[in-house]
């Protein structure tokens, strides 16, 4: 199968197409999966840089890509909920797993998976599962009841697109921060009721808000937030240090399918607009990879075999 290779740590220029062996049948708790897309995230640019290389269980020569979506072409003897024929989403941690999805065919444990949306193409449908776990278990952790503000960095980005939308269904009333003012009606077309503009939001620039989630790098947004608030930030290396009684955590994305199901079943309800930015052939990996290196995408960069 082709597939799309790092043999070595470095720029864009180092992802290779290479023919690798077909996986084998999977074991009794997996399945394989024909990929139609896998997303490019920015943990694919990190992992690529090798700035994970020091905590990561995978070693080189790998296959990145945590976002896949495709068709069940074979299951393990103890798989009741997919069969062959089946179209499936499934995030794979590939730091930590070494099943990378930038390739023909991938072999994952079926309880990462979940029935993909129907509403949409199967190759918009792989830009759901990282980003969308992530603003998920996020506002999982921050916890924040009926009614409160959120603000949430990095609105109209990948996560921060999600993350708007998912809080407006948990009935939360969200400030989107933008870094540009040409921003501002995407973030209220996924559901913002307010939005502040600017690379760093301010304490200033309005009311203090319940809660924060920091998609974006900007630690000093915790200012924003009331005392006694709190900070949920996916950015680990520009963390906001707690203040004034804020409860500042990290949040880490989890594999989970049924979680994963739900999102999905919500893209199919209307609820949840999946973004696709653009689609590249496995020769375009690297281009890709520069492409959002740029920044400014409103949605998933594909890649399709």
């Amino acid at each position: 199968m082709r597939a799309v290779v790092l043999s070595a740590y470095g720029g864009p220029e180092r992802l290779e197409v290479a023919r690798l062996p077909e996986p084998s049948a999977p074991d009794a708790s997996g399945i394989l999966i024909r990929v139609a897309a896998a997303a490019v995230n920015p943990v694919d640019l990190q992992t690529r840089a090798g700035s994970h290389a020091d905590h990561s269980a995978v070693r080189l020569p790998m296959v990145l890509g945590w976002d896949v979506a495709g068709t069940v072409t074979a299951v393990g003897r103890d798989v009741v909920a997919f069969r062959p024929g089946d179209h499936v989403v499934a995030m794979s941690a590939q730091m930590a797993t070494g099943r990378g999805t930038y390739a023909e065919t991938v072999s994952l444990p079926a309880d990462i998976a979940a029935p993909a949306p129907r509403s949409v193409p199967l190759t918009a449908a792989a830009g759901l599962p990282l980003a969308g776990l992530t603003a998920q278990q996020a506002l999982d952790a921050l916890d924040l009841p009926e009614g409160a503000t959120l603000l949430v960095t990095g609105a109209v980005g990948s996560v921060g697109g999600f993350a708007v939308q998912l809080a407006a269904l948990r009935g939360l009333r969200v400030v989107a921060q933008v870094r540009r003012a040409a921003d501002a009606d995407e973030a209220l077309a996924l559901g913002a009721r307010d939005v502040r503009v600017g690379a760093d939001p301010s304490p200033v620039a309005g009311p203090a808000v319940d809660g924060l989630l920091e998609t974006a790098g900007l630690p000093r947004a915790i200012g924003a937030v009331r005392d006694g608030g709190r900070s949920v930030s996916i950015v680990p290396t520009r963390r906001p240090a707690a203040e004034r009684g804020i409860t500042a955590t990290v949040g880490h994305v989890e594999q989970d399918g049924a979680r994963l199901a739900e999102l999905a079943g919500l893209v199919d309800s209307g609820g949840l607009r999946l973004r696709t930015a653009g689609e590249f052939g496995f020769d375009g990996a690297a281009e890709a990879h520069r492409s959002l290196a740029r920044g400014g995408a409103r949605g998933k960069l594909l890649l399709l075999p």
